[in-house]
């Protein structure tokens, strides 16, 4: 989700799964201000929800800018006929690590 979604988002329901494991992190002063002013101005969201929507639109967007590099193996062909070649970049890299955990973390949640 992009972040300029969060505004829309907070203003409605819904939540995804959470993990089982609580994380701690200390905020600077600024960004706790930060923080409780967007509490303040959307009372509806509490400030742990409010820190796990913005981390995941990061995240989204951290993953969006990761660079697409082009590997010499061809994958696919287009609507026109033009190769497609894999990708060889750090956005694969997080895709399959982001794969890989997502796969672990269910499997975990499964057995509790």
């Amino acid at each position: 989700m992009a972040i300029k979604a969060l505004l829309k988002t907070w203003e409605s329901e819904g939540h995804s799964p959470l993990s089982r494991r609580d994380y701690c992190l200390r905020l600077t002063i600024h960004d706790l201000a930060r923080l409780r002013a967007l509490h303040e101005m959307y009372p509806a969201r509490c400030e742990d929800d409010l820190l796990r929507e913005l981390i995941s639109a990061a995240l989204d967007e951290i993953e969006g800018l990761l660079p697409y590099r082009e590997g010499s193996q061809v994958v696919a062909r287009d609507e026109l006929g033009d190769p497609i070649f894999e990708d060889v970049g750090p956005s694969r890299q997080f895709y399959e690590l982001t794969r890989k955990h997502l796969k672990t973390l269910q499997e975990e949640a499964e057995q509790n």
